[in-house]
């Protein structure tokens, strides 16, 4: 990340106006190439209110102008570094400081406290400059018209201003930031690294127009784990295609560790292979990342949105639908030489596979590896099967585990494998690829993913569920005893849903899960769940006030709309299925009128796998609302539910006091 221009107070008041718009222009026209004129012009009037604004400022200080965040390909107006704080500025030509600006400019900020390291240690202030707001009466002070913070911590709320009052409004923004014991250093500043994790929507979205997994995926050093997979996956593929053979390779990895971002650069990233597709049993995945390319192509040119439409329904396809299209006829060739098969150990059985349902006669004859196999073996030479092992992530009947996988490939014979050490690890057998060291198989470290990189702010997140789950209180609130534990507990919705909109500042997303198995939440106040693609699109792409969105936070996503996908602020919805009895966890389903308890232990391990879904959506903080229960309910007693909070508290959730203005855990 870089700013097109960036100097020291001094020495850009005594640059000719002309000279540091030629210097922006001349960015402008290696990047973007056609857009010049207008943007040339917005230039010249930001110069132009900068130096007036700027005339009585330090010549120490240095500012920036258009400063790339690289992520979505945004731009900061302008970045001030002053010895004690960080400005954004961002002009805009209106006459009103409107809440999709504040948005913007607090968004700005927010990405850069987050993920770049010299902007953790000051305060970073959004400013928004309304370039055609009305003057303020000149015998009004500016400090009486702002409400300063009480604290100048992490990013404070947005500072609204007019071109005219902008000089003022830094010289009293000064004068009230306390100095602080390390001055910022504009140098070490500039030089420092801008490392985003991005969304998984935002992945594809920069993917598909073939960037690297590099450029977005970094916000830690240890995240390098990433890139070492990729390298892998395409250094196994390498070796598949030079010897003319087949090869499924199986990446492993714990929630939240980019399994599915591996996937994507494997399908759209810029050394992508020709003829390759992302397949996931996962609809709402499928439906949300083709909705948000085909947006994304819909808005810049409807004829090109045409165009891409074809190959974005390539690359992205339910595997369900890939094989059964296949398997009805075997002499086709499939399209691909390389598939990405998301979540392959949920693939089907054969039971499952041959189950015809109302929606689908099934063509299927064979489990789903099997047929995975045999379609891409109809390719004459090479072929390559990557599988996105999700351990941990099985949340429904017929999903036949990783054994299957190699049982078919050990009985075919025309096919190897290579795969983390993990994949025959796991403690259930079903999830061992193989007992021991098959001739087939071979040893890569380098395909597991073990460091998460979805909760950016706390990579301890995941580990904290695993131990609750798991019911090791004592592990579980040592993790939390050792960070700041971005999971919070409430017993009252209206609580909750209050915290997620405080926590969702600038253009972050917040939305409310659920278990599909817990019923009687209706009783609660939050009976409507996500159904269908028609629903679900909408409400991970589009934004409150369109009532459709997420943070709406009328309707909740259950454990199949959100697995694969994340939201910025999650709150999470507990469920009479999953509660404390007898000093442990206990499993239970809503027939009728009645809860029954779960005794088969592969039904029970889905109830658990889907509140470790549940709890691992967040990329900043989760909130879990336990209700309070009803005794006059006798599906939802008030035992219950307490139960269950006290555990969480003791296991270290933070007590959401409905009071705060919550902005302890967003500036942490």
């Amino acid at each position: 990340m870089r700013a097109w221009y960036a100097a020291p107070v001094a020495r850009f008041l005594a640059h000719a106006a002309e000279d540091v718009v030629g210097r922006l222009s001349t960015a402008l026209g290696l990047t973007h190439g056609g857009e010049a004129g207008r943007q040339i012009a917005a230039w010249q009037a930001i110069v132009r209110h900068l130096r007036t604004a700027l005339a009585g400022c330090p010549g120490e200080w240095t500012i920036a102008l258009e400063y790339d965040l690289l992520r979505l390909e945004k731009r900061i107006d302008a970045v001030l570094l002053t010895d004690r704080a960080i400005f954004v500025i961002e002009f805009k030509e209106t006459a009103q400081h409107t809440p999709e600006a504040l948005a913007q400019v607090e968004d700005y900020a927010l990405d850069l406290h987050d993920f770049h390291a010299e902007s953790r240690r000051h305060p970073v202030v959004p400013v928004l400059v309304a370039i055609g707001a009305p003057d303020r009466a000149i015998d009004r002070a500016i400090d009486r018209a702002i409400d300063w913070p009480l604290l100048w911590h992490g990013v404070v709320p947005p500072l609204c201003c007019n071109t005219a009052a902008l000089g003022a409004l830094l010289a009293e923004a000064i004068a009230a930031i306390p100095v602080p014991a390390m001055r910022l250093d504009a140098t070490s500043w500039l030089a420092g690294a801008y490392r985003p994790v991005p969304t998984i929507i935002a992945a594809a979205r920069r993917l598909f127009d073939r960037n690297t997994v590099q450029e977005i995926a970094e916000a830690r050093a240890d995240t390098t784990n990433l890139t070492r997979t990729t390298a892998a996956v395409r250094r196994a593929i390498a070796q598949a295609r030079a010897n003319g053979e087949r090869v499924a390779i199986f990446v492993t990895g714990i929630p939240g560790a980019g399994k599915t971002l591996c996937g994507l650069n494997i399908v759209f990233g810029a050394e992508a292979e020709e003829g390759t597709a992302f397949l996931t049993g996962n609809a709402p995945l499928v439906a949300v990342l083709r909705g948000a390319l085909e947006q994304d192509a819909a808005a810049g040119d409807r004829k090109r949105a045409r165009i891409v439409r074809r190959p974005i329904r390539q690359s992205l396809q339910n595997v369900h639908r890939f094989l059964d299209d296949l398997a009805a006829d075997p002499e086709r060739l499939p399209p691909e030489r390389v598939i990405v098969f998301d979540e392959a150990q949920r693939a089907w059985d054969e039971a499952q596979a041959r189950r015809d349902t109302q929606r689908r006669k099934s063509r299927l004859s064979m489990s789903e590896p099997a047929h995975a196999l045999e379609i891409m073996s109809r390719q004459a030479g090479w072929a390559a099967v990557v599988a996105l092992i999700g351990n941990g992530q099985e949340i429904n009947t017929g999903e036949a585990g990783l054994a299957e996988w190699g049982r078919v490939i050990a009985g075919r014979g025309d096919w190897r494998a290579v795969a983390a050490p993990r994949a025959c690890e796991a403690p259930e057998p079903t999830q061992r690829l193989a007992q021991g060291m098959p001739s087939w198989l071979a040893i890569d470290a380098d395909l597991d993913l073990a460091v998460p990189v979805r909760s950016v702010r706390d990579a301890s997140v995941a580990e904290w569920v695993e131990a609750v789950l798991d019911d090791r209180m004592h592990d579980a609130r040592r993790i939390a005893n050792a960070t700041t534990l971005a999971v919070l507990l409430t017993r009252d919705l209206a609580t909750a849903q209050g915290a997620l909109r405080r926590l969702a500042r600038g253009l972050r997303r917040a939305g409310l899960v659920r278990s599909s198995g817990a019923r009687r939440l209706r009783a609660e106040g939050l009976g409507a769940e996500l159904e269908g693609d028609k629903q679900v699109v909408p409400w991970f792409l589009r934004r409150w006030p369109d009532v459709r969105a997420s943070d709406a936070l009328e309707v909740a996503a259950t454990e199949y709309a959100c697995q694969g996908l994340e939201l910025d602020v999650v709150g999470v919805a507990w469920g009479g299925d999953w509660i404390r009895a007898a000093g442990g966890w206990r499993a239970r389903e809503f027939a009728g009128t009645r809860w029954n308890e779960v005794h088969k232990p592969e039904i029970r391990m889905y109830v658990r796998n889907t509140y470790r879904v549940l709890l691992t959506r967040a990329r900043y903080e989760t909130i879990i609302w336990v209700p309070p229960g009803d005794d006059s309910d006798r599906t939802r007693p008030r035992a219950e539910m307490d139960a269950i909070a006290d555990f969480l508290l003791a296991c270290g959730a933070r007590p959401l006091d409905p009071a705060e203005g919550v902005t302890d855990a967003s500036a942490a």
